[in-house]
């Protein structure tokens, strides 16, 4: 498992911020949009397998389209005028602190 951000906003892999999907969706809701994720993943790869320029842009777009309804992409799901970081180096950003203590790191900023 990915450490996640205090807040819940983020994970972290290879010391990037991922946005967490939004904690408000329903359990079936979140569940029904994973699958259709994973369903357009599957698409992406097959049209790169064939070599299939128009069939990957409409999957891409199916990718983007579950990632955005899982508030992983597009306008942050909170509302408390908090910067999103998403896809941001962890340690530029004001959850350095807390990742460095995570990592056993100090100051290798």
């Amino acid at each position: 498992m990915y450490p996640r951000t205090p807040d819940g906003r983020y994970f972290v892999v290879k010391e990037r911020l991922w946005r967490c999907s939004d904690p408000a969706l329903s359990e079936e809701r979140r569940q029904r949009l994973v699958n259709e994720l994973m369903q357009a993943r599957r698409e992406v790869k097959q049209a790169k397998a064939n070599d299939d320029a128009a069939a990957l842009k409409v999957a891409r777009a199916r990718v983007d389209a579950s990632k955005i309804a899982l508030g992983e992409r597009g306008a942050p799901w909170w509302n408390d005028g908090s910067p999103d970081y998403n896809r941001q180096r962890v340690t530029r950003t004001p959850y350095a602190e807390w990742f460095l203590a995570l990592t056993g790191q100090q100051g290798e900023r």
